[in-house]
């Protein structure tokens, strides 16, 4: 083990040196080409009343799922946020390349300092060569539980999709519920050191659905005709779960992952990481029936408590009995590892595409939890980890601590003391990670804090290998880069070893966010052609709230096509 990780250490250094709304739209809805776009956001309370519970939520224009967001390629979309609740408000248009467009990116002490009380902001941005299915939602403390919504950008006029046009399309959106303030419960889990409690329910567009109490009709439904095919898309808004969806007796096509075509691959289920969206074709070619659309837990990791009760929807045809009984969908077990990697086996890019070959920017970074020691004077209250310490969460064993003003503001206004740029190209220690680090005495467990960063030329053709570690539990985690989409070249189990990888240069799938596989690695490659200061994180709420994120700093190039514009006037003050 000790030459492999010699190995690699010396490929890394060799590299870096070197260089609840009913959803669907038909065909004739599509917007206009080359249209400015243009939405009034207002971050609002409401009060709902769901699992026998009635609270306040925090949402958009009182609309829980939010506002879907309806564009083109191309086109450019305005939408001002006014923030009229007393939380802090950020909206990040997730997967959204923001090409110079650095500034309206959304993630808060990032790209911004949060929209307060009373004040608003204007996001401005174009979807270049982009379409899809997208999503944006709250970037600030947990809001995303309940701040969150659909982008579908259609192509352009007169472009077709890779398939055959579909009867109907319908938004489907994965999300958790709390019972509790979602802002309070960040707070409380951060203060005690230890766990997140489960969510209370899973939701399908905002329903739980017939398997939780008080929530027989409070469930979403679509209704299809015999025959008919349709295009179902999903979109995990989850904060702290992974989930598998399925639908009774029916097949799933996969035409698009992350708002990028794919070969169609034909699956019985698909497992979507929060920050993750899919595309699937559904033909409706059962006996007339109520069949069950169902969400369910992937679980991971070890000896963590999670919501097991799977939310369902109805997939219901028409001249079907109204009260009948529902067929119900089967769904993997929670920790089906094989499940996940069979769909992920399945993505392909539908073309052959142009990854970059050559390499100027080689990271190697581990991604996992840590247990600190406990520092506090009442551990019994503020240190409920592993050992009697607290969690935390890292990248190369640095846990990501957010400044006071936003990194993007101090690095334009070259403002010292908010962040450094020594964020390591590869760990400072190297063991077997993905089996070995037992979270045991005289083991160091420790993470080490600070807002590092990493900054990279314009133009470098990067390489990004993930790898998963052991310390606290292995884990599958969703890592999101923003500012950029990624080709996932490659992935395995256990630890990365650059002499036995094999890597696909060909047709690699194109993503946004990428779940590094539990105990094992995901290599990923992109050119770094947009400047600006763009957030890397795990889309696991709670880890990010832990640490588990770090950022990369895009130079600008040469003349104003490479250069990143000036801040905007109303850009939001800490």
């Amino acid at each position: 083990m000790a030459d492999l990780a010699a190995f690699v250490f010396m490929f890394v250094t060799l590299s870096m040196l070197s260089c609840f709304q009913s959803f669907h739209v038909v065909a004739h809805e599509w917007p206009a080409g080359g249209s400015t776009r243009f939405y009034d956001f207002r971050v609002q309370t409401m009060r709902v009343t769901k699992l026998c519970n009635t609270k306040e939520i925090v949402t958009i224009n009182r609309m829980f799922p939010g506002p879907v967001v309806y564009a083109q390629e191309d086109a450019r979309i305005i939408v001002k946020v006014t923030n009229e609740t007393p939380y802090n408000a950020t909206i990040h248009w997730h997967g959204v390349r923001q090409k110079l467009s650095c500034w309206f990116d959304g993630p808060s002490y990032i790209t911004q300092c949060p929209i307060q009380a009373g004040q608003s902001f204007t996001y401005e941005f174009t979807m270049v060569k982009q379409k899809g299915t997208f999503f944006w939602h709250a970037h600030v403390s947990w809001l995303r539980a309940t701040v969150h919504g659909a982008i579908v950008v259609y192509p352009k006029t007169g472009v077709t999709y890779h398939f055959k046009h579909p009867y109907e399309e319908h938004i489907v959106i994965l999300g958790e519920y709390w019972l509790r303030d979602v802002v309070q419960l960040e707070q409380q889990v951060l203060a005690s050191g230890g766990p997140s409690p489960p969510a209370d329910a899973f939701t399908i567009n905002g329903h739980p659905g017939p398997n939780y109490n008080c929530s027989r009709n409070d469930v979403y439904k679509i209704d299809v005709v015999p025959g008919k095919t349709y295009l179902l898309r999903l979109i995990n808004a989850g904060l702290n779960m992974e989930n598998f969806f399925a639908i009774a007796n029916h097949k799933l096509t996969v035409v698009e992952a992350d708002a990028e075509y794919t070969k169609p691959f034909t699956t019985d289920r698909v497992m979507l990481g929060p920050g993750q969206t899919m595309n699937v074709l559904v033909t409706a070619d059962q006996p007339i029936g109520k069949y069950s659309m169902a969400m369910g837990p992937y679980m991971s990791a070890q000896n963590i408590s999670f919501q097991n009760r799977s939310a369902a929807a109805y997939f219901q045809y028409l001249g079907a009995v109204p009260n009948s009984i529902s067929l119900p969908a089967k769904l993997p077990n929670f920790n089906d590892n094989l499940a996940v990697m069979t769909v992920m086996d399945g993505l392909r890019s539908l073309n052959p595409v142009n990854v970059p070959k050559q390499i100027d920017t080689n990271l190697f970074v581990t991604v996992g939890l840590n247990v600190n020691k406990c520092r506090s004077k009442t551990p019994q209250k503020n240190c409920r980890g592993m050992n009697n310490g607290t969690f935390a969460a890292s990248m190369n064993n640095i846990s990501f601590v957010k400044p006071t003003i936003s990194i993007l503001e101090a690095y334009y206004k070259k403002i010292g003391g908010q962040f450094t740029v020594d964020f390591p190209g590869a760990p400072l220690q190297f063991a077997d990670f993905a089996n070995g680090a037992p979270n045991s005495a005289p083991n160091n467990t420790q993470a080490i804090n600070g807002t590092r960063t990493k900054v990279v030329k314009f133009g470098s053709r990067v390489q990004l290998v993930f790898q998963d570690t052991s310390t606290v539990t292995t884990e599958n985690h969703p890592i999101h880069l923003h500012g950029y989409s990624f080709y996932v070249v490659g992935y395995g189990t256990g630890n990365f070893n650059p002499l036995t990888a094999n890597f696909n240069l060909i047709d690699p799938p194109y993503m946004n966010t990428i779940g590094v596989p539990v105990g094992g690695w995901a290599a990923i490659r992109f050119v770094a052609d947009n400047p600006g200061v763009w957030f890397m994180h795990c889309h696991l709420e709670i880890h990010q709230s832990w640490g588990l994120g770090a950022v990369l700093i895009v130079e600008n190039g040469k003349g104003e096509p490479e250069t990143l514009p000036h801040p905007p006037a109303d850009l939001p003050r800490c």
